[in-house]
């Protein structure tokens, strides 16, 4: 069994990923960039697409928004911001408590969102220095 299938699916992720999103927007430090109007609309669906695949399932993410690099062009230029990232991690953490995900589970998921979040610091000075052909990480 995938960490896709021992999460509980799409579903499951798609619910994480909402939850998330009403949590960051109640918070005063995650709030900004969730509160701008700049967010694109599907953005849960995408995130939730994004983590279904990178947790073996479906290439949901690949197969209809693109892959690594242009996830990281999206989300390049914005300097790092630690403070914020520490707050994100911890708010999705709780959502998966909030949703149900079993401790084990939500560890395992947590870790690897954790990670992402970090390894977007990479790429905080802006897109140009995305390279083309990333693959899309798996937990």
């Amino acid at each position: 069994m995938s960490l896709y299938d021992d999460v509980g699916g799409f579903d499951v992720l798609l619910a994480v990923c909402r939850r998330w999103n009403a949590l960051c927007l109640a918070d005063p430090v995650a709030s900004h960039p969730f509160s701008h109007g700049t967010l694109h609309p599907q953005h849960d669906e995408r995130l939730a697409a994004y983590l279904a695949e990178a947790f073996g399932g479906p290439r949901l993410y690949t197969g209809g928004y693109g892959d690594e690099s242009r996830m990281q062009r999206m989300h390049a230029g914005n300097g790092e911001h630690p403070d914020l990232d520490e707050v994100c991690v911890t708010l999705f953490r709780r959502a998966l408590d909030d949703v149900g995900v079993g401790p084990e589970v939500g560890a395992r998921v947590g870790d690897f969102f954790e990670r992402q979040t970090v390894a977007m610091r990479a790429y905080g000075r802006g897109r140009d220095a995305v390279p083309a052909g990333l693959p899309l990480p798996q937990a």
